[in-house]
């Protein structure tokens, strides 16, 4: 998931701002006790989100992909006192923890965890968003814009991780797996979409990053 050498990621995540101590403990109690640690967001990335969420001051942000609630805690403790966010998972035995994690952070009113297939649970919810973060199954990842584009307002940002898969996605006709087609697709739907402006950040896993600016 990695691309810049070892010694280089050590020191750009160094050179960053510190770790949160909650956010320490999640990273380190997942890579211990939960399965596919990995998935877990991680400092640098998490500190990208955060420094995004300071600048955008996002009222509304839905991320799709809770895993243990690492990135959820980066957006949150960054946004507006004022701001709300809603995160989906589709596996309820993460459910404990993450609420565990969300009241230590002081934002259990302000962080809403819903659990479920995030195809069935963002029509239930009665926002418009500021920001999207998409970190979920990879071959949902078009049908998930494609949901919350008719509700996001207009400038409002999605940022979709994993975009790179370990660098499957230069290699399609090696990798035909659904997961990297579905990348493919939705990478390539972005780009050609009248109404988005997409770049890729090539950090950690690929970051995509796509502002929505409607021309109607």
């Amino acid at each position: 998931m990695d691309f810049l050498p070892e010694d280089i990621s050590r020191y750009s995540e160094a050179a960053g701002y510190n770790e949160h101590p909650l956010l320490q403990r999640i990273a380190r109690e997942t890579w211990q006790q939960v399965l596919m640690p990995r998935m877990c967001s991680g400092h640098q990335q998490g500190s990208v989100l955060q420094t995004w969420v300071r600048m955008i001051k996002p009222q509304r942000i839905l991320e799709i992909g809770t895993y243990t609630g690492y990135s959820a805690l980066c957006m949150g403790m960054a946004m507006p006192e004022d701001a709300h966010l809603h995160s989906i998972d589709i596996n309820d035995e993460l459910k404990k923890r993450v609420e565990g994690y969300v009241n230590e952070a002081n934002l259990s009113l302000r962080v809403h965890l819903h659990w479920g297939h995030a195809l069935q649970v963002i029509p239930e919810i009665n926002e418009t968003w500021d920001l999207v973060f998409i970190d979920a199954d990879k071959e949902n990842y078009l049908n998930y814009l494609n949901m919350v584009l008719p509700r996001m307002k207009p400038g409002g940002w999605i940022v979709a991780d994993n975009v790179l898969w370990s660098g499957k996605v230069v290699q399609p006709e090696i990798h035909t797996d659904i997961e990297t087609q579905g990348l493919i697709q939705f990478t390539q739907a972005a780009k050609n979409h009248q109404d988005l402006l997409p770049v890729l950040f090539p950090i950690r896993d690929g970051l995509l990053v796509i502002q929505y600016q409607p021309k109607r």
